[in-house]
């Protein structure tokens, strides 16, 4: 899409699918694109398989997998250069687990061997040393974090995490969001996630874009309006959204509720 024009076609991306595909988040990349094609934009969504040149995008969308396909897809990418180059001229970078960490300056394979990441963002991982983060994981923004369009705070961020790493953000990023159940990050400070310029990045599976429109439409606004105050976008009808949103939200509080009970109970109270 050309900086500011509407009325051209917006091109979302699937970064290898084949090799990036474990956990569905494939399914980012098609929110991005119905959101979109509802509010009457022309879109294209691209599955960007492995093994060939990556195409050119306004958005990227890489997801989560297991370790030997981060490395071969980080090698890739590294060698191709395309993303790195799209990035300077204003796409917008969306990464979840494996895909968040491989943004990153280095991230390990399953014999803890450090690989170089595309230094999109100023974070590093490392393998844990406890149990793996696995469940569902709701965060508030922080105070950094990217604003809606109007300036309004997104709301919290709600998805479910399952990841060996441990990921510590550098001075050149921020970190997206602070926890409130689960584990994100994992680094002691109670982050999760990180993001500088329009790349982001995020621990959450879902797809997360489904759970969380509001951030949906943030990364949309970027690739339409790359302004440093986009408009907001046309509004849709997202009773269904919500609906499962707040499901999901309510299954969580449910469950923090029960363990609660279930410590009292064993404590003899």
């Amino acid at each position: 899409m050309s900086p500011g024009d509407r009325n051209s076609a917006l091109t979302i991306a699937i970064v290898f699918p084949d090799l990036l595909g474990t956990y569905g988040d494939g399914g980012n990349g098609i929110v991005l694109a119905r959101r979109a094609a509802w509010r009457g934009m022309g879109v294209e969504l691209v599955q960007a398989g492995s093994g060939r040149p990556l195409p050119s995008a306004d958005i990227y969308c890489i997801g989560g997998g297991e370790d030997g396909p981060q490395v071969r897809a980080a090698t890739s990418l590294n060698e191709d250069g395309t993303m790195a180059r799209a990035v300077e001229q204003g796409a917008v970078v969306f990464g979840v687990c494996a895909g968040y960490q491989l943004l990153g300056r280095s991230f390990p394979d399953s014999t803890d061997r450090a690989h170089d990441g595309l230094g999109l963002l100023d974070i590093t991982t490392r393998k844990g040393t406890g149990p793996r983060a696995v469940g569902e994981l709701v965060a508030t923004m922080a105070p950094d974090a990217p604003h809606q369009a109007g300036g309004a705070a997104l709301p919290r961020l709600t998805g479910f995490e399952n990841h060996g790493g441990v990921t510590s953000v550098g001075p050149s990023a921020r970190a997206l969001a602070r926890v409130v159940r689960g584990v994100g990050n994992g680094g002691g400070d109670g982050t999760e996630g990180a993001w500088s310029g329009r790349v982001v990045g995020t621990y959450l599976h879902g797809p997360v874009l489904a759970r969380n429109i509001a951030l949906a439409d943030l990364l949309l606004g970027w690739a339409v309006d790359p302004s440093d105050s986009p408009e907001p976008l046309p509004p849709l009808d997202d009773s269904e959204e919500t609906a499962l949103r707040t499901e999901r939200l309510r299954a969580v509080e449910r469950s923090d509720r029960g363990h609660v009970v279930s410590r009292l109970f064993r404590a003899g109270r």
